[in-house]
């Protein structure tokens, strides 16, 4: 029961801590993913595919808006993955998991 606490807890501290474009860019990657996705059983992959293109997405915010420099950002940002807890990243595959499920089901709904 406690692990499920300490990942809801995770969940929650990624959605409040974020700032709203970056919420935005994490619903872009997983509304996009989730139009893409034919079937629920392709969710985990799909997951994955989104949550590196969030990545991308929040890199380039870095390099054309704050004009970041792209070599060192490169560098930081594989040493803060290489140092991710485990706890994070399954709790960023939940919440991508969730949104893609949702938009997927939804739109075999609507579509067929």
């Amino acid at each position: 029961m406690f692990v499920l606490m300490d990942v809801w807890n995770t969940i929650l501290h990624i959605v409040h801590s974020a700032d709203l474009f970056t919420l935005g860019l994490m619903a872009l990657a997983a509304i996009g993913a989730g139009f893409m996705t034919m079937e629920l059983s392709g969710v985990l992959t799909t997951s994955l595919a989104a949550l590196i293109g969030f990545a991308v997405l929040m890199f380039l915010r870095a390099v054309l808006l704050q004009h970041a420099d792209a070599s060192a950002l490169l560098t930081a940002d594989w040493h803060a993955f290489a140092t991710m807890q485990a706890l994070m990243l399954l709790a960023y595959v939940i919440i991508f998991a969730v949104v893609i499920g949702v938009v997927s089901t939804i739109r075999n709904a609507v579509f067929g």
